[in-house]
């Protein structure tokens, strides 16, 4: 169990889940989907090796297919990371819903933080991209943050319910000082320890300086 120190919670990393299509209305015909699944593990990979401003080129012939192809499937890069990352944000959000009923409250908020920081720090480029995605972009990135602010918004209020986090924090702030700190950590490799010192430092802002 996690304790009301930002520095120590621990949890371990979402496992990786098939991405969805939810765009999709029918069936894609099996050769589509093939290049579909080899597009998102090249562009997995890709990702987590240069970063997600690699070029999209290079992940559509890694792939064996065109560009062409690519466009096909994922209109612009937005939507290319969006399919990517959706199995990832599935599991923050059942990571969510398991710390729901948690006994303390700030401790499970913090521990979902922590969270998102090792998966943002996964890729390259990740949490820029989640700090520019907004709720009203029709963009595979808007798709992900969004629920994720939903999520968060749920523990944050049950947080704030028991006393342990001023009234007047949002989730929209939180999210952007988590993506801040995952940005942080992504361009300090050499310091394993930023993201808990950051981390302590938003908890102690989130409780007041009272507390």
């Amino acid at each position: 169990m996690a304790t009301e120190t930002a520095g120590q919670p621990q949890t371990t990393g979402p496992a990786v889940t098939a991405p969805a299509r939810p765009q999709d209305v029918r069936p894609m015909r099996a050769d589509a989907r093939r290049n579909y699944e080899r597009l998102l593990t090249e562009a997995r990979t890709a990702f987590t090796e240069h970063g997600t401003d690699t070029s999209l080129e290079d992940i559509a012939r890694r792939a064996g297919v065109g560009i062409g192809t690519l466009y096909r499937h994922f209109p612009n890069r937005t939507a290319l990371m969006g399919a990517v990352f959706q199995g990832e944000v599935d599991a923050l959000l059942a990571h969510a819903r398991q710390l729901a009923d948690a006994p303390q409250p700030c401790a499970a908020l913090v521990e979902w933080l922590r969270a998102i920081i090792t998966h943002a720090t996964t890729y390259r480029g990740l949490s820029r991209a989640l700090m520019t995605a907004s709720a009203d972009d029709s963009s595979g990135m808007a798709r992900c943050s969004v629920p994720m602010r939903e999520a968060g918004g749920a523990l944050l209020t049950r947080a704030q319910q028991a006393g342990a986090v001023r009234p007047d924090v949002n989730i929209s702030d939180l999210m952007q000082l988590t993506n801040g700190i995952a940005l942080a950590v992504e361009e300090s490799p050499d310091d394993p320890q930023l993201a808990d010192r950051l981390l302590t430092l938003t908890l102690r802002g989130l409780k007041g300086e009272n507390r």
